[in-house]
């Protein structure tokens, strides 16, 4: 790509995730803004020079390193705003990813930097990732408040994938690969008779009469006296006399002689000795450690036919995934050549496999396949994934840009989406199923106070499904529709996140302008 060198800048980048804390971060509520500051570095540094700091602290010793050389810099903070310090003398512009229609304006827990509209104030500009926030920013800030709207420039990262791979409706066959594991549907041998408890066999009521205590007989009270008021004796523990006496008299009551009294007279002993007669904790056998697979390995599967992938994290309550995949099962039910493809983005296994399997097992039967990737996908491996699909599927309740729908489109995909929120930006029916949806109330993610001071989206789970169903409908009967909206999905992701415009756009919001009218055109190392 072509682009005019411009005059000089020094751009100051920060996120709390970086390079080398990654792959232990993803997952968490943050790590999107260190993809969106990966995103953003190459527009950036044609525009002048960037350095990425891993810790605030160095930021103004550089800022004042640079002022002394006559170098104007400023620090963009990809980081939420009540995360972005106040106190820097270098210029600070905070890179807000929000999906929500209103942002925070009070303060909770005695906090003030809960208050965006107080850290906005303070930096006098900002940098949004969709209309939606921006609107919601100017809502609180006021029209006239800077706002830059800045999507990532992304679409020529995908032009080797457009031009080595024509989109087709039907797969006829790609072999997907991670290091991780992959879950079938089809290999599972899940069934919903499975969750229903199962009577227990005579070796484990046995295991059961056997660990029950003995009866409460007057010598058996006296064996647990006698051992109480040994140990208080003794006070074998760290903690001070007096505490650990009070435990063993707690223990010794409950364990011995409880049942002799009243619920009445038991009531009165609580209110009067707290400490002895008070709550008693009951130690509860942990569950057996799940049978997980190994992770370490390459492991590969194959998908064809009608193929819908989906990419999120299990524990992000926007990404509505149950609703997506019930819709899908429920859609295709009786179609074997439908499969929808999960790719996780959360390291911890443990965290969400109990749920999903579950809601499998209480979908069954289907012949449509499912098919769950668990691990790290490298770059020539999720370049597969992008030539499986036949359609990328989004069913979240909110979002604040959503890379890898917009990845998807770029790779010339159609795709199932709702048109809400920053998704608004680029999702239409030209290149999409839209799925209908309606506002609702929800908090801000970060109010420990859990109050409901904002909206997100409800999507309609019929709407989703018809998508689904039209979507296959289409991929099989009208290839010529589906290539028209594979063309317009590219076409739309050109005009929204190229690297031109989006340069352009940050040399005005900052003021920069070519360093020469005659200056020679330079080749920037993004691909066109």
């Amino acid at each position: 790509m072509a682009v005019a060198p411009w005059d000089a800048m020094n751009f100051i980048l920060y996120s709390d995730v970086n390079d080398r804390s990654i792959s232990q971060s993803l997952g968490r509520p943050e790590y999107s803004y260190y993809f969106v500051l990966k995103a953003y570095r190459p527009v950036l540094e044609s525009l002048g020079r960037v350095h990425v700091v891993s810790t605030r602290d160095e930021v103004d010793p550089l800022y004042r390193q640079l002022l002394a050389s006559g170098e104007s810099s400023v620090f963009l903070s990809f980081t939420p705003p009540q995360n972005t310090p106040t106190d820097l003398e270098c210029p600070t512009i905070c890179v807000i990813a929000w999906e929500f229609d209103s942002i925070p304006d009070e303060s909770w827990d005695g906090d003030q930097r809960q208050d965006w509209t107080q850290m906005l104030a303070r930096q006098g500009r900002v940098i949004t990732l969709s209309s939606h926030t921006a609107r919601a920013i100017r809502r609180a800030m006021g029209e006239d408040f800077p706002v830059l709207v800045l999507p990532t420039p992304l679409w020529e990262n995908f032009a080797a994938i457009r031009e080595q791979h024509v989109s087709a409706p039907i797969n006829s066959g790609t072999t997907l690969a991670i290091k991780g594991c992959i879950f079938d549907s089809r290999t599972l041998g899940l069934c919903a008779d499975d969750l229903l408890p199962k009577p227990l066999t005579a070796e484990q009521l046995a295991e059961i009469e056997a660990r029950r205590p003995p009866p409460l007989t007057l010598k058996r009270r006296l064996v647990i006296a006698r051992h109480y008021l040994r140990l208080w004796a003794l006070n074998p523990s760290d903690q001070p006399k007096p505490m650990a006496r009070v435990k063993y008299l707690h223990h010794g009551y409950w364990e011995g002689f409880r049942d002799l009294f009243s619920d009445k007279a038991h009531a009165w002993l609580e209110r009067r000795l707290p400490n002895i007669a008070g709550p008693h904790e009951v130690a509860v056998d942990e569950p057996p450690p799940l049978n997980l697979p190994d992770t370490s390995a390459v492991v590969e599967t194959t998908v064809d036919g009608v193929v819908y992938v989906t990419v999120f994290n299990p524990r992000d309550g926007r990404k509505n995934w149950h609703h997506l995949i019930t819709a899908f099962c429920w859609a295709f039910r009786e179609t074997p050549d439908a499969t929808l493809v999960l790719k996780i983005t959360q390291n911890d296994l443990a965290s969400y496999y109990s749920e999903l399997m579950t809601l499998l097992a209480q979908l069954t039967p289907f012949a449509c396949r499912v098919l769950v990737m668990h691990g790290y996908l490298d770059d020539p491996q999720y370049a597969r994934l992008y030539q499986a699909a036949s359609f990328y599927v989004n069913a979240s309740r909110c979002e604040g840009l959503c890379l890898p729908l917009m990845e998807f489109m770029s790779s010339g995909k159609p795709v199932i989406a709702p048109d809400h929120t920053a998704m608004e930006d680029y999702i239409d029916d030209a290149v999409a199923f839209v799925v209908e949806s309606s506002e609702e109330l929800t908090i801000w993610p970060q109010d420990t106070r859990i109050l409901y001071r904002t909206l997100r989206h409800r999507p309609d789970w019929g709407s989703l499904k018809r998508a689904y169903e039209n979507s296959y409908r289409m991929a099989k009967t009208q290839p010529q529709d589906y290539r028209r909206m594979s063309v317009a999905a590219v076409e739309r992701m050109h005009d929204y996140c190229a690297f031109a415009p989006v340069q352009q756009r940050l040399a005005d919001f900052f003021g920069l302008v070519p360093a020469a009218a005659d200056a020679a055109l330079v080749t920037d190392n993004a691909s066109c």
